[in-house]
C-alpha cells in the first residue's frame, strides 16, 4: 500500500490519544473465567435486525477501500459474506453499492446526513433498492477531524480515477461529503420519515444521548469514537460502554468500535453487555494483503479466537458472557 494511504487509514486526529486510547482500554482489562462450565461446543450465531448471523464480529464502515487493493469494497463485501456476518457500506465507498451488494451477503448503509435533505433522500432510497437491510447514522461528525497524518502527508483527496461513488447525483456528478454542524435531533425524526430501514446511530459516547435516541425511536446504537479519527482526547468506547448500556437497559441493541484487535478483546465487549462488534482497520489490512480471501480470513481468525476464549472463560453462549467475567 501507498504509505500516504496507509496512514490515511491507520492515523487518528490529533495527537492520537483516543486512537491509542481505544486499544489500551481492552488491555488494561483482564478476563475472570469460570471453569467446570461444560461449554462443549460453542455457539457464537446471533441474529440482528432479522438477520442471523454466524459471527459477533461485524465489518465497520471505512472509506476508500480501492486505496487498500483494486477489488476495493466488493471485496470486502465477499469476504464478510464468507465469514456470515454484515458489512457496514461507507458512504465515502469507491465502489458503488450496487456493485457492492452483488458480490453477496447482508449490507448496512452508513450514512452522513447531508444539509440538502433532497440529495440525502436518493442516497437512502439507493441504499434500500440494493437491499441494505439498515441504516448506520453517523451522528460524531459535525465537522472533519483534525487528522495531521494526512495533513502532513496533503492527503486531502483522492487519486485520479477514483471517486466516492455513492455520492453520485441524478446528473452523475460526485459531490463532496458535507459536515453539517446544524445536525440535531429534528434530522433523525426526519429520517425516520424517509425510510423504514432499522435505524441505528453511530458515535453515542455519552449516557444522556443513549437515553434521548431511544426516546426518539432508533432502532440501535454503536458506541463509537469514530476510531480515534473525531475528537482527539474523547474517550476510548470500551470504557463508556457500560454506562451506555445501563442507559439502555436492553430497549435496543447496543453495539461497539474501536481498538478491538484480538478475540479476547471481542469477550471483554460482549461480557460488558455489548451485543456485537464492528472492526475497521484490522479488516482494511486483511483486504490489503489478500483482498476478499484476506477479509475472510482476518474474520474466520477473530471469530476463531472469540470461540477460543469463550471455551477457556466457561462460556457456551454469547449470553453468557456476563460482567463479572471482566476485571480492571
Amino acid at each position: 500500500m501507498d504509505p500516504v494511504h496507509e496512514d490515511f487509514f491507520a492515523g487518528g486526529a490529533g495527537d492520537e490519544r483516543t486512537l491509542r486510547a481505544n486499544e489500551a482500554a481492552y488491555e488494561r482489562r483482564r478476563i475472570v473465567p469460570r471453569v467446570l462450565r461444560a461449554t462443549g461446543d460453542r455457539d457464537l450465531r446471533l441474529t440482528l435486525f432479522g438477520t442471523e448471523l454466524a459471527t459477533p464480529i461485524l465489518v465497520a464502515p471505512t472509506a476508500f477501500h480501492k486505496l487498500a487493493h483494486p477489488d476495493g469494497e466488493a471485496a470486502t463485501a465477499r469476504g464478510a459474506a464468507g465469514a456470515g456476518t454484515v458489512m457496514v457500506v461507507s458512504m465515502a465507498a469507491t465502489q458503488p453499492i450496487e456493485e457492492i451488494a452483488a458480490a453477496g451477503g447482508p449490507l448496512w448503509f452508513q450514512l452522513y446526513p447531508q444539509p440538502d435533505l433532497a440529495f440525502t433522500a436518493a442516497v437512502i432510497k439507493r441504499a434500500e433498492a440494493a437491499g441494505c437491510r439498515a441504516l448506520v447514522v453517523t451522528v460524531d461528525s459535525p465537522v472533519f477531524g483534525r487528522r495531521e497524518r494526512d495533513l502532513r502527508n496533503g492527503f486531502l483527496d483522492l487519486p485520479a480515477g477514483l471517486a466516492c461513488e455513492n455520492l453520485r447525483d441524478a446528473e452523475g456528478r460526485v459531490r463532496s461529503i458535507e459536515m453539517d454542524a446544524t445536525l440535531g435531533w429534528d434530522r433523525i425524526a426526519w429520517l425516520r420519515g424517509v425510510t423504514g430501514l432499522p435505524l441505528l446511530l453511530k458515535g453515542i459516547l455519552h449516557p444522556a444521548d443513549a437515553r434521548l435516541a431511544v426516546e426518539h425511536g432508533v432502532d440501535g446504537l454503536i458506541v463509537s469514537n469514530h476510531g480515534g479519527r473525531q475528537l482527539d482526547g474523547a474517550v476510548a468506547t470500551v470504557d463508556a460502554l457500560p454506562a451506555v448500556v445501563d442507559a439502555v437497559g436492553g430497549r435496543v441493541p447496543v453495539l461497539v468500535d474501536g481498538g478491538i484487535r484480538r478475540g479476547g478483546d471481542v469477550l471483554v465487549a460482549l461480557a460488558l453487555g455489548a451485543d456485537a462488534v464492528l472492526i475497521g482497520r484490522p479488516v482494511v489490512w486483511g483486504l490489503a494483503a489478500g483482498g476478499a480471501p484476506g477479509v475472510l480470513k482476518k474474520l474466520r481468525d477473530l471469530t476463531g479466537e472469540l470461540d477460543h476464549a469463550m471455551a477457556l472463560a466457561g462460556a457456551k453462549r454469547l449470553a453468557d458472557l456476563t460482567p463479572d467475567l471482566v476485571a480492571v
